[in-house]
């Protein structure tokens, strides 16, 4: 009851009260979580402090526009959330305020992309970016023989590069010839599922002599670029764009960095200035978006401000460290690692020398409390059936695992792996038919025993951000 004797409206209660049917599932998630091994690349766990702000009075305020342009009164305060958030967003990156601005409040990496694209490219405007089958993002520009599969794809043309499949690293001579004949708009640096560092310089070299715009896409690796890790894009790139969850361990948010002041000085001496910053944010809003999402914004400000720390930084390393040794302990194992090793977060593992494939392979793996994802690897014909899985090293880093401890998980894999395979033998092409082979007594003993230990080793490490729900 409210002070006043009139009815809350249950505004006041608690979830596990208020709706414990819901509160029950969200303990199941924290559950699997806790007894799993997340090794999903995209997944990492949020800071207490970024979910505190996720939960807080901030999810409740409509602020249209930019800070202190609203659409809306009573936003005093959420634009000096917002302008913190970009401060510090620029501190993180090491970036100076009079040659770079960044817009906060894409909702995701996707929206940031395509607003990019809106702004910047325009309707039927041309664009390359890695082909998803090589590693790259469904928003630069995937599409197949017979469908168009992104919104990028509708919208724009795309003409993707890709790998050299004998080496498994992205072929810049076959980029640079087919952007002079394409003559893209807009070239994009960025990956989804490559493990090797991108030659920024080169991909810069290559824009120049078509005249196009270099955008990168850091949302794997932003995190281990503010860390200084890897190396960063913003040193030849015109726009930056980046979720906020990976590497970079925020909530679920975007943002877009962008070229500001000086671009080039004419031959008579003139300055020429960017022109982007108005065109960016005004696709943002109200061109896609409508008001942002205060709470996350003022979470992934939060995240900021803990990867401007030498703590993040030491997390940083120690997630390149633990890919580099779970790849050794990997190949050891007899897996192939597309491009031999690792120099960020992931890799690949292309399973078509082991008799199966990524979606059989991450059943059994899930079956066993391993959250992985499946991944087309080069030369694959189609996205329904891949070849690989893709494994990260963020989340289960972020839970205070080291190099041994990887080994121990990469045993845990190859175990489920060859349940997978030897299941694979009896099963008929379907998964369908897989999953009913893999439910007979024969195998689900197997999957139980794998199981109990893989849940006994996870329940050692911590999670962080969550208290005791």
């Amino acid at each position: 009851m409210a002070s006043n004797g009139k009815t809350s409206y249950s505004l006041c209660e608690d979830i596990r009260t208020n709706d414990p049917e819901m509160y029950e599932i969200i303990v199941k998630e924290k559950e699997r979580q806790r007894r799993g091994l997340e090794l999903i690349a995209s997944e990492n766990f949020a800071s207490r402090a970024s979910l505190q702000a996720l939960g807080s009075c901030l999810n409740n305020k409509y602020s249209e526009g930019q800070p202190g342009q609203r659409y809306y009164g009573g936003n005093e305060h959420i634009d000096d959330m917002e302008r913190l958030t970009q401060k510090r967003a620029l501190k993180a990156f090491n970036l100076d305020a009079s040659e770079w601005g960044v817009n906060v409040q894409p909702l995701s990496g996707s929206p940031a992309n395509f607003a990019v694209y809106t702004a910047l490219v325009e309707p039927h405007g041309r664009i390359m970016g890695l082909d998803l089958p090589d590693g790259g993002h469904l928003t630069h520009g995937f599409y197949t023989p017979t469908k168009k599969i992104s919104a990028t794809s509708i919208f724009f043309e795309s003409m993707p590069y890709r790998l050299d499949q004998n080496t498994g690293l992205i072929d810049y001579d076959k980029l640079q010839e087919n952007a002079k004949l394409f003559k893209p708009r807009m070239i994009i640096a960025g990956i989804s599922c490559y493990s090797r560092n991108l030659d920024y310089k080169r991909f810069r070299e290559i824009a120049d002599e078509n005249n196009s715009l270099l955008m990168a896409d850091m949302a794997h690796i932003s995190g281990l670029v503010a860390a200084g890790v890897v190396p960063s894009p913003f040193e030849y790139c015109d726009i930056v764009t980046t979720t906020t969850h990976k590497t970079l361990r925020g909530p679920r948010s975007g943002m877009i960095f962008y070229r500001r002041g000086v671009r080039k000085i004419s031959k008579s001496g003139e300055k020429i200035m960017w022109d982007i910053e108005k065109k960016i944010n005004e696709a943002v809003f109200p061109g896609l978006q409508g008001g942002p999402h205060n709470h996350a914004i003022a979470g992934v400000g939060i995240a900021l401000k803990q990867a401007d720390t030498d703590d993040f930084k030491k997390y940083s390393k120690q997630v390149v460290l633990n890919c580099q040794r779970m790849c050794k302990k990997l190949m050891e194992l007899g897996y192939t690692i597309v491009s031999g090793g690792s120099d960020n977060h992931l890799c690949l593992v292309d399973l078509r020398p082991n008799g199966v494939d990524g979606a059989r392979a991450e059943k059994v793996l899930e079956d066993v409390s391993i959250a992985v994802n499946k991944n087309t690897c080069p030369g694959d014909k189609s996205a329904l059936k891949p070849s690989g899985l893709r494994l990260g090293t963020a989340a289960l880093t972020s839970r205070n695992l080291t190099e041994a401890d990887f080994e121990k998980v990469v045993e845990f894999f190859d175990r489920a792996v060859k349940i997978a395979i030897e299941a694979n033998k009896e099963s008929e092409p379907t998964l369908k038919s897989f999953k009913e082979i893999i439910a007979t007594e024969k195998y689900t003993k197997q999957i139980s025993s794998l199981k109990e230990a893989v849940e006994s080793f996870a329940l050692k490490f911590p999670i962080p951000g969550h208290d005791d729900m």
